[in-house]
């Protein structure tokens, strides 16, 4: 294994911490330094850039983001338990690694990274890592406030973020992430390589902000896949029919088949038909 440091083995700092994984807090620690170099050089260069890591627990990508020459890395932990260990990281790399003590769902990123061009890179916690991502990925700024995510999380879900029309992963997320951001899966992560070994098989995913999505009003596309996914097996005629009285006329005013289902819309389709039923709800 990989030795990028001459900090302690992650072994042994989560036994001298006592950093048993909390299935509450969604933590599974990634040992495998070669693992955690491998995704800090999928973020791309680091030299310039602020880097937000969230979740970094015993601090094993911590550490890879900070040899691979990240300029500055702010970690949001929400375990205490692993303050300490990042303390370590800390001093050991000075004034490169700020940690914050916190829930990141309820801290604005923006605010503490400085506003400088900031990628983030994280083995997100298993329970948050869904909503930090449509988070980033609905921010009413656009282009956002980053300029790349680099993020690991079950393979399910990568999947979902990197789904095409007509597959069985394709949903609200790939719909979401498909309009306004590029990318998807770099590669599968095996549970061996955690402790504990989660029960499913894990993905990165690296996606690079779609500077020009076709214009679209954000919460009409949010409120239109909700409705149509939501009632995946029904056609849009069916699923959609509570978003509006005329929803048939609606459906073929966007160019659509109201007999279509949400699966075989693409991105495209789904910005037309939400464009066309904001429109018809302003003009009410």
């Amino acid at each position: 294994m990989a030795q990028i440091d001459d900090l302690p083995p992650l072994r042994e700092v989560i036994a001298n911490h006592g950093l048993n994984a909390k299935k509450s807090l969604g933590q599974n620690f990634l040992l495998d330094l070669n693992l955690t170099s491998r995704i800090a050089r999928s973020a791309g260069s680091l030299e310039d850039c602020t880097v937000l890591e969230i979740g970094p627990g015993p601090g094993g990508l911590t550490r890879a983001l900070l040899a691979s020459g990240a300029k500055k890395v702010v970690a949001i932990e929400k375990d205490s338990r692993c303050l300490p260990a990042l303390a370590q990281i800390a001093d050991h790399y000075p004034g490169r690694l700020e940690v914050i003590e916190g829930d990141a769902l309820q801290i604005d990123p923006v605010s503490i990274t400085g506003g400088d061009k900031v990628r983030i890179a994280a083995n997100l916690p298993y329970n948050v890592g869904t909503q930090l991502l449509i988070n980033w990925i609905t921010t009413e700024t656009w282009p956002p406030f980053w300029s790349s995510l680099t993020l690991m999380f079950q393979k399910e879900v990568g999947e979902r973020i990197a789904a095409v029309p007509g597959s069985k992963a394709y949903g609200r997320l790939g719909v979401l992430a498909g309009w306004r951001c590029k990318g998807g899966i770099l590669f599968d992560i095996s549970p061996k390589a955690f402790t504990p070994p989660p029960k499913v098989t894990s993905a990165v995913v690296h996606l690079t902000p779609n500077n020009k999505p076709l214009p679209c009003d954000l919460k009409s596309l949010e409120r239109v896949t909700a409705a149509a996914f939501g009632q995946r097996r029904k056609m849009l005629r069916a699923s959609l029919k509570s978003l509006a009285p005329n929803t048939e006329s609606l459906i073929e005013d966007a160019g659509l088949r109201p007999t279509a289902r949400a699966e075989e819309i693409d991105i495209e389709g789904f910005v037309v038909l939400s464009n066309v039923f904001r429109d018809a709800a302003t003009s009410a």
